[in-house]
């Protein structure tokens, strides 16, 4: 098909630009504007011109627009907490909520207290969202209705409103609401007991590489927690737990242009990391030894083992996973090595987090938690919700990164062949954590530079070459 020239496309009308707009956002599937131009039909079309017109800049991003992601924020009135609600109080606990630089939303801090016999609890807080946001009320809906925040590299569009996280958010204030999880570990990562009470703590707030530079300097509690989480690792390793360690990054943008920068990895963020997914399996053995149904996080076996630890065999162990199943009832999480498991340390910006919270306060209050019937409900919807915010989000990075690219056309990159099926390889770019097929004999894990060319932000491909 013949493409008019920049030279020959007419300025649009108002009424043009609002129909070739809503195709590109997805929101319609036909363009009289585009057909009489001689062009396809198609939302990427659309999207072309518009940027040619210089109606669009490259900044714009219709993804999460075609995808029914809500771009809106959520104004809906946010309650106080309760002050006469029973808490336990930890405030003389020291309690740190450890997250990346410029982190808005708060929502978890850890700790620890020396028990008698050799065993460590492990604290770990969590902003008591369900305190705020009780089932069936207007924050509930709303939240279910997006299913996730929507993290886009030039904005975040939180799943419920700003005012919730400056309530609720652990260390925005000098003493913070907490629903807290409890694990009294020995020193071989295993559970001597685990509880979830209602709290009020004391948290202060810190970078990764603060709390780094605080595990490196020998201080407490950073050493201890270091010390639980490896112990938790190696336990759940020995249960089949997959470890995947591939390249991450960092996408920032605005009008002026978008930044790729790789993702720091100290080891704090690993121990943090470690301590959410034993919030996570605490959670769900308290639920399941007191018969609370739960949005319970299962995974099949791995469809296969992979040996070694180079970026291909990284590569293709993700592979192997299958695909994180919510259910009301529990059953093994084999990419964890856990016997059961529920996302428990996220209320503030996944649904299903949030659902675990209103069921185990339920229970606390003596109420009727939901029954499994209605959760699975819940879990569909939300689901379907969430997976277009993840998908608008993996979009959105992608399209940013290739303005990235496309800003510094000669730079030559450092790739790694990672995969290949017959003459196509599948080359990886460590410092952009981004993918792109190649015609190369190279065999996997060798190491090429690699230019871009032909950058096309409206279908979100580009072209490789070695030099």
């Amino acid at each position: 098909m013949t493409q008019p020239s920049a030279a020959s496309l007419p300025e649009l009308t108002p009424a043009q630009r609002t129909e070739v707009e809503l195709l590109a956002r997805g929101r319609q599937d036909r363009s009289r504007t585009l057909r009489d131009l001689n062009l396809p039909e198609t939302p990427e079309a659309a999207h072309a011109l518009l940027l040619r017109l210089g109606e669009w800049t490259e900044a714009r991003t219709p993804y999460a627009d075609r995808l029914r992601a809500a771009l809106d924020p959520v104004n809906l009135p946010v309650p106080d907490f309760d002050p006469h609600e029973d808490r336990l109080d930890l405030t003389h606990l020291p309690a740190y909520a450890i997250d990346d630089e410029g982190n808005r939303d708060p929502d978890d801090a850890v700790g620890v207290e020396a028990l008698e016999g050799g065993l460590t609890r492990l604290w770990v807080h969590v902003a008591d969202v369900a305190a705020l946001v009780p089932p069936g009320s207007a924050l509930d809906h709303e939240a279910r209705a997006r299913g996730a925040t929507l993290y886009l590299p030039d904005r975040t569009i939180g799943m419920l409103p700003d005012e919730l996280v400056e309530k609720a958010g652990l260390g925005l204030h000098e003493v913070s609401p907490a629903l807290s999880i409890c694990l009294d570990l020995d020193a071989d990562g295993n559970a001597d007991a685990v509880d979830v009470v209602l709290t009020r703590v004391r948290v202060q707030r810190l970078a990764y590489l603060e709390a780094q530079a605080q595990l490196e300097a020998g201080a407490e509690p950073f050493v201890t927690l270091a010390r639980l989480a490896r112990a938790s690792r190696l336990l759940r390793e020995s249960e089949g737990a997959l470890s995947i360690d591939l390249p991450e990054v960092r996408v920032k943008a605005d009008e002026s242009g978008a930044v790729v920068s790789p993702l720091a990895k100290p080891e704090m963020r690993t121990v943090v990391q470690e301590c959410m997914t034993l919030a996570g399996w605490g959670a769900a053995i308290f639920a399941d030894d007191n018969e609370i149904p739960l949005p319970f996080a299962t995974q099949d076996y791995p469809t296969r083992e992979v040996q070694g630890d180079t970026l291909p065999a990284q590569w293709a162990r993700r592979k192997t996973l299958a695909r994180t199943r919510f259910q009301p009832s529990p059953g093994p999480h084999h990419g964890m090595g856990l016997d059961l498991y529920a996302q428990a340390t996220s209320p503030m910006r996944r649904y299903l987090d949030l659902v675990v919270h209103q069921q185990l306060r339920a229970f606390l209050a003596g109420r009727d938690p939901m029954s499994s019937r209605v959760m699975a409900a819940h879990i569909a919807e939300s689901q379907l919700n969430a997976d277009g915010t993840r998908q608008a989000e993996r979009l959105s990075r992608r399209h940013h990164t290739l303005r990235f690219i496309a800003a510094q056309p000669e730079h030559l990159w450092d790739g790694v062949v990672v995969d290949r099926r017959g003459a196509q390889a599948t080359v990886l770019i460590p410092d952009l954590a981004f993918d792109v097929p190649m015609s190369t004999p190279a065999a996997p894990g060798t190491e090429l530079r690699v230019q871009f060319v032909d950058v096309n932000l409206p279908n979100m491909t580009v072209r490789a070459r070695t030099v």
